[in-house]
């Protein structure tokens, strides 16, 4: 038995090391969020969507495809690649099996984003290295208790909501609503971002109560014109800090 667990324990102090060791991620870095929806972005498509985005200041692009498949998401996130070419965070959401091949071939992928009912965020970690961003959806306090024993470094950031109703995330929880929200990322020492039917007048409220940065989908994805949209909540943002 000693044989065996001595070399998996060794493993284990390592992952922990390297975990420590890691440049950790800043909070400015998920100030203006973009997660992408392909029905929202229209004929424009997703690519002249995140493009646009990155043009009017975002710091961080998800990009969410729950339907297309494997091969056609991997070919999304490499040109997805090509088009933020390291102005922002690029993360996939879910699939951690198509971040990790966009990134064997080359792409400038930064890491993952998962929810509740994926992965469990420990093997999320194992999976993409200490070198990748890992964001984990969180809407309750168990949720936080959970987080708070993972090792540390296992998670970069929550993704906290919905704040709101919305069509974009049908499945999505009871709402928390502003004070929700606030009462959720004061009990938590990792950066939480606020997601679900924000528009640009919610950020003085959201910054107010602890927000990292706003996670949006239709008010950039569905705007006319999504490069002012994304300025509008990054002015609003630099504004209300």
């Amino acid at each position: 038995m000693t044989g065996l667990a001595s070399p998996a324990l060794a493993a284990a102090s390592s992952s922990a090391a390297a975990l420590a060791a890691r440049p950790r991620l800043r909070r400015e870095q998920l100030s203006t969020y973009l997660v992408t929806d392909a029905a929202a972005c229209g004929d424009r498509g997703v690519l002249a969507v995140v493009a646009a985005a990155v043009r009017g200041g975002a710091t961080a692009v998800q990009l969410r495809e729950k339907t297309a498949s494997a091969r056609d998401f991997y070919e999304l996130a490499v040109r997805a690649a090509e088009v933020v070419d390291g102005r922002a965070l690029l993360l996939i959401d879910d699939r951690v099996d198509v971040c990790l091949a966009a990134r064997a071939a080359g792409a400038r992928i930064d890491g993952v984003h998962v929810g509740q009912s994926d992965l469990p965020v420990e093997q999320v970690r194992a999976l993409v290295g200490p070198d990748a961003v890992v964001g984990l959806t969180a809407n309750t306090r168990d949720h936080l208790r959970e987080i708070a024993a993972l090792p540390s470094g296992t998670v970069d950031y929550l993704g906290v909501g919905v704040i709101r109703p919305t069509a974009t995330k049908p499945d999505h929880p009871e709402p928390l609503g502003i004070d929700g929200f606030g009462a959720l990322a004061r009990v938590t020492a990792l950066p939480c971002v606020a997601i679900g039917g924000i528009t640009v007048a919610d950020t003085d409220a959201l910054a107010t109560v602890g927000a990292a940065g706003l996670a949006v989908v239709s008010a950039v994805c569905s705007a006319p014109d999504p490069e002012a949209a994304t300025r509008d909540l990054v002015s609003a943002w630099e504004a209300a800090r």
